[in-house]
């Protein structure tokens, strides 16, 4: 990308530190292509990184806005946009770049309908606006000549002033706007009303909620989450919930759109094991169908269990949407039951990532050889040293089963049956997960 015609000509050299895949950004492809033909792939792959660093520190900083991966993902989404705007700001200057994008100001929309006050979002600006501006200075001192650096740096400072005070106006006008508009609607009545029946420091009457919200809570409930990265619009996911509950044998289902292409839901189903065995296969059918995910806690009753299933139903989703950062392939369907295990040796990712580290080592290493060892080590160890079930089950010969244990076993350095519990225990993340536990690339396992 040449250089000519640039405000801030030092910026075409920006340069992510690690390796960025600009295909693995959360804006749209058509967004993130016409940014890449604008001002090239390498600024908009510091720009993903830096924004993946930003989003990090602020939901450190301000847990109000994390909360769950959905919500993480809006926000990353957000503020994907606010820093490409930014970086037009430097290229073209504060009246060619294009006003707060769409993403922006739909995040700031959805922290209204989780009922995140002004106070918090306006936290989160601030700490995103301190570290944003402190990576694009820090480049600049590194790109500029040292002779001129003091007056560019002065210069960047007011284009990025100028750039997100713009921003934040646009933001809170955004945010009072939506709130005035949710706050009187039927909707948010119902959204809260549900919040705080899981929130087991608050005690509404369960009569009154149940008669408000048409839906029996003495019942056995079974709980979904529905989410979808596709254009979906709310209608589509409330229709697949509906569905997915109805097979799975629900008599009654409430529904609660939380998020923009996310909601959660809950069926009344019989306490016994009265439920069709296929149910799953037609549950898996409807949501493939309408390009949807979904993930369900495990059946129980009353309000506790009202709870309980949604809270599972979140740990499930929260695996799920791991596996898939991990580059395994998604699923339409899964349940806290088939994952309850991996979902609890994950709820410390980074923890879980140095266990696989250490346990592996080399066999960590993100290359097409070892993932063959991890994997074929995996079901040796699942099939009770069985080399005829391993071949059979990975569709190669008992020779190659033998080569790849005994290769496996040479780069851990120790026998399988040594620490055999942690090994498969790591083996078994990692094949869940993928990449999600196997550090960062580059990284010494």
């Amino acid at each position: 990308m040449a250089e000519t015609g640039w405000r801030r000509p030092w910026a075409a050299r920006l340069r992510p530190r690690g390796q960025v895949d600009v295909d693995r950004a959360v804006s749209p492809a058509a967004i993130v292509e016409a940014a890449v033909a604008r001002v090239g792939a390498g600024p908009v792959g510091w720009a993903i990184e830096l924004n993946t660093e930003v989003v990090r520190r602020i939901v450190s900083e301000v847990p109000a806005l994390g909360g769950s991966p959905s919500a993480v993902e809006m926000l990353r989404r957000g503020n994907e946009a606010t820093t490409l705007h930014v970086l037009f700001t430097l290229v073209d200057g504060p009246a060619a770049a294009a006003p707060a994008g769409a993403a922006t100001l739909e995040s700031v929309r959805e922290l209204v309908h989780r009922a995140v006050p002004l106070d918090q979002v306006l936290r989160g600006v601030r700490v995103g606006h301190a570290a944003t501006t402190e990576a694009f200075l820090q480049a600049c001192a590194e790109l500029v000549d040292p002779d001129t650096a003091a007056g560019e740096i002065t210069a960047v400072s007011r284009d990025l002033f100028s750039s997100v005070d713009g921003l934040a106006d646009a933001m809170i006008r955004t945010y009072l706007v939506e709130h005035e508009a949710w706050s009187t609607s039927v909707a948010a009545a119902r959204a809260d009303l549900v919040r705080s029946l899981l929130d087991d420091t608050r005690t509404p009457d369960h009569g009154e909620a149940s008669r408000v919200l048409g839906y029996d809570l003495t019942r056995h409930h079974e709980a979904v989450v529905v989410w979808s990265e596709a254009s979906n619009g709310d209608s589509t996911l409330q229709r697949a919930a509906i569905e997915a509950l109805r097979a799975r044998g629900a008599t009654t289902t409430l529904v609660v759109p939380v998020t923009t292409g996310r909601l959660w839901a809950w069926g009344t189903v019989s306490p016994g094991g009265t439920r069709r065995t296929d149910s799953w296969e037609e549950v898996t059918e409807a949501l493939s169908h309408r390009r949807v995910q979904a993930a369900f806690g495990t059946p129980a009753d009353g309000v506790a269990g009202f709870r309980r299933s949604h809270r599972e139903a979140g740990h499930a989703e929260r695996l799920e949407r791991l596996r898939r950062a991990g580059g395994r392939p998604p699923r339409s369907a899964t349940t806290y039951a088939d994952v309850a295990a991996v979902a609890l040796l994950t709820t410390d990712l980074e923890a879980a990532t140095d266990l696989v580290r250490r346990e592996l080592g080399g066999l960590a290493a993100r290359s097409p050889a070892m993932e063959a060892l991890r994997t074929t080590l995996y079901h040796y160890i699942n099939a009770e040293r069985s080399i005829v079930d391993v071949a059979g089950r990975l569709h190669v010969a008992r020779g190659t089963v033998t080569y790849r244990v005994k290769r496996a076993e040479d780069v851990l350095g120790h026998d399988v049956d040594d620490r055999r519990f942690a090994l498969y225990t790591a083996l078994t993340l990692v094949e869940e997960l993928g990449d999600a536990v196997l550090g960062p690339v580059g990284a010494d396992p």
